[in-house]
């Protein structure tokens, strides 16, 4: 789900609600919804269908359903996030090693309407929901880089399951995490904390993306702004830049390196993220 809010109270005014299908036959669809007002906020899956049985692509050729001024993809993709992950492990020394250079992801792409937006800068998060005894949970959530990732120590769980209008309540969590990463002094590392929460990204649609201030264009070097902070202006880059596998027509992303993909929960990724949070956390 992508939620969207108008107003600056960081609480989505607009969703957009991506719902699949079940893959029992090897293929799945995907069903886009889009919801205003209030209803925006809830876990429901309501909406005005905006996109209908879109196909999800499972090998290399990128399958785009359109309908109106809306284009969309999901399925398997080259990762587009460019990171030294050993670097950050070896005690932030970093060699210019792209852990992410061959590697997968099963990815979403929406392109909407600026009008659906309106005039005016708006913040943007995602989260993802499951089924579960009738009903709706979210399990994850993001909008920057990384921090879900460092910072948030053993409140993991709540914080995933948590809204950016909340975000307050993570504060201190962050602040400790900066304080070892970083070597803040604790009003410093409470100052740093609020740069990066509530946990939204900012997006004015009448000027052009750019990290951090402006949205995020898939060249922005989002790691190295993350790393800046975390450690307190000690590292300000990793020595990694873009793929060169983008592409220039939507939906942007490469195509998958190896269409066998891992799950999420044995990939290399997630085993490598896992090791740099409990290191992290326990410097």
């Amino acid at each position: 789900m992508l939620k969207i809010d108008t107003n600056g109270d960081a609480v989505a005014d607009i969703a957009y609600r991506v719902r699949f299908s079940s893959s029992a036959d090897g293929s799945q669809t995907a069903t886009v919804r889009r919801v205003e007002g209030a209803e925006a906020a809830e876990t429901g899956d309501s909406g005005q269908v905006i996109i209908e049985a879109a196909p999800v692509s499972t090998g290399r050729d990128a399958r785009v359903t359109e309908a109106g001024g809306y284009r969309f993809f999901a399925g398997w993709r080259s990762d587009p996030f460019f990171f030294d992950t050993q670097g950050i492990l070896n005690d932030f020394q970093f060699t210019g090693d792209d852990f992410f250079a061959d590697k997968d992801v099963c990815g979403i792409v929406l392109e909407v309407p600026n009008s659906d937006l309106g005039a005016k800068r708006v913040s943007l998060w995602a989260c993802t929901l499951i089924g579960a005894a009738g009903d709706w949970v979210q399990v994850d959530r993001g909008a920057l880089p990384a921090q879900a990732v460092f910072l948030v120590g053993t409140e993991r769980d709540a914080y995933m399951a948590g809204e950016p209008a909340d975000d307050d309540r993570f504060v201190p969590v962050f602040a400790h995490s900066l304080e070892h990463t970083g070597r803040y002094a604790p009003e410093e590392a409470k100052r740093a904390a609020r740069t990066l929460l509530p946990e939204v990204l900012p997006y004015d649609p009448t000027r052009p993306a750019s990290f951090p201030g402006n949205g995020r264009t898939l060249t922005d070097d989002a790691g190295d702004a993350f790393l800046a902070i975390l450690t307190n202006g000690k590292v300000t880059g990793d020595k990694v830049g873009p793929h060169i596998d983008l592409l220039a027509e939507f939906p942007y992303l490469g195509p998958p390196h190896n269409i066998s993909v891992p799950s999420p929960a044995t990939s290399p990724i997630a085993t490598e993220l896992r090791k740099a949070s409990r290191r992290l956390g326990s410097s």
